[in-house]
């Protein structure tokens, strides 16, 4: 591969022979970019494939990478907008940000948190110094830093992929930003979907410290409290293989839908449990984690975290909590088929008082014998398979129950009719 005279001559000492491979990080983005903007040669190796891949789409869009950047603030009445829409982002995340703020005083580091279009919604405020023009630009609520807007940067390529990166040096697109180093992960909500970038940049000079670590840590806090603020009608389950990281940016969350199946995971719910399947009918509780709701439901009741055996095998420790919206989400049909007394009903009558469980149980003297409820909650379920063509994942919606209870009930009247 032909290379540069000059380029040549600046990778090599002035005493040694001249080299044909870049050996410091400055160097290596160096020859990227005469290999990728001057030869059209993809340079897989020198800079990462994220950075590559923002190189690529920048090039769609600006052809002049000498151009000053315009770090135009949106108009009052869009910044009002975007301040408004991202309220709940920045209640959940204002405690991490003034830690890390407070975390980051004594360095010239800037902690920036944008919302999904780019648009900057916080930034810490202090002055910038005269070496650090750009940041004195950049570093103000309603600046506009999507990549199509600044090029590519690490908050710029977060909200383009949906994945953590970092941006040194020359690896930004334009010339303007040479100086700058930055550093930023992800925040997503309940649907999977962004809903802001968390970034650390910082100008003419070295982190001096693991950024990314960093940024990817209270990123994850972040993201952990927005799941559970917008959760308003779910069983929340925080667990773990050690009790110890319960509470901390390293717990695995999941978010339980009255109908019995997994509404979300958090990443480390999906690194213990999988992927949740995309079909919403395939994310049975009792199928992924070995249990069923009601089960799930009466751990709620104790504050100590539990010991669990997952459907894989792996023991881990759970605590649960059930938040319910402004109506109050209602699990008991979930965990009872119709026609039969719910499970937390029969626990609450437990916990009832004598007096109150006497008259109780005497309003109860007329109701139904036990046998005749099953009876009839059989035959609801057999007519209900049946006008559904024996699918069981229709059914049960239509009966308002998790596809495990429905399965669970089926295969213990297989059971029974073997053993008869």
């Amino acid at each position: 591969m032909a290379l540069d005279r000059s380029l040549v001559g600046r990778i090599g000492t002035p005493d040694a022979p001249r080299q044909l491979f870049a050996s410091t990080p400055a160097q290596r983005v160096a020859l990227a970019r005469q290999q990728f903007f001057e030869e059209g040669v993809r340079p897989s190796g020198l800079v990462g494939e994220a950075v590559i891949q923002s190189w690529m789409r920048c090039s769609r869009t600006h052809t002049d990478r000498q151009r000053i950047v315009p770090f135009d603030p949106v108009t009052p009445s869009r910044l009002h907008a975007t301040l408004a829409r991202n309220r709940q982002l920045l209640d959940v995340a204002r405690q991490e940000l003034g830690q890390m703020e407070h975390s980051l005083a004594g360095t010239d580091c800037r902690v920036i948190l944008t919302d999904r279009e780019g648009v900057v919604v916080h930034v810490t405020q202090h002055p910038a110094a005269a070496h650090q023009p750009v940041l004195r630009k950049t570093a103000r609520v309603g600046v506009n830093i999507a990549e199509r807007v600044v090029g590519t940067t690490a908050p710029g390529i977060v909200a383009s992929t949906g994945q953590a990166c970092t941006v040194d040096g020359a690896e930004h697109y334009f010339d303007v930003l040479c100086h700058m180093q930055c550093a930023a992960a992800p925040i997503r909500d309940v649907t999977g979907q962004l809903a802001g970038v968390l970034d650390l940049t910082v100008e003419a000079r070295r982190f001096g410290f693991d950024a990314a670590s960093m940024v990817s840590l209270y990123a994850t806090t972040i993201e952990n409290r927005l799941l559970q603020a917008q959760s308003r009608d779910h069983l929340i389950l925080r667990f773990q293989a050690s009790p110890t990281l319960l509470g901390t940016p390293l717990e695995a969350l999941a978010g339980i839908s009255p109908d019995g199946t997994i509404a979300w995971l958090n990443n480390a719910g999906a690194r213990l449990l999988g992927r949740l399947p995309e079909a919403a009918d395939e994310r049975d509780v009792e199928f992924l984690l070995g249990h069923d709701l009601a089960s799930l439901l009466r751990l709620g009741r104790r504050e100590a975290a539990q010991p669990l055996r997952l459907a894989s095998g792996l023991g881990v420790w759970v605590q649960a909590q059930l938040k319910g919206g402004a109506d109050g989400a209602d699990f008991r049909h979930a965990v009872a088929m119709p026609g039969e007394t719910p499970p937390l009903a029969i626990e609450r009558h437990d916990a009832m008082p004598v007096t109150q469980a006497s008259e109780h149980a005497a309003g109860e003297e007329a109701a139904p014998h036990a046998e005749t409820l099953r009876e009839h909650s059989r035959k609801l379920i057999e007519e209900t398979l049946a006008a559904h063509g024996g699918n069981v994942s229709q059914a049960a919606r239509q009966l308002r129950v998790s596809r495990g209870t429905l399965y669970r009930r089926l295969r213990g009247w297989r059971e029974d009719a073997a053993t008869d």
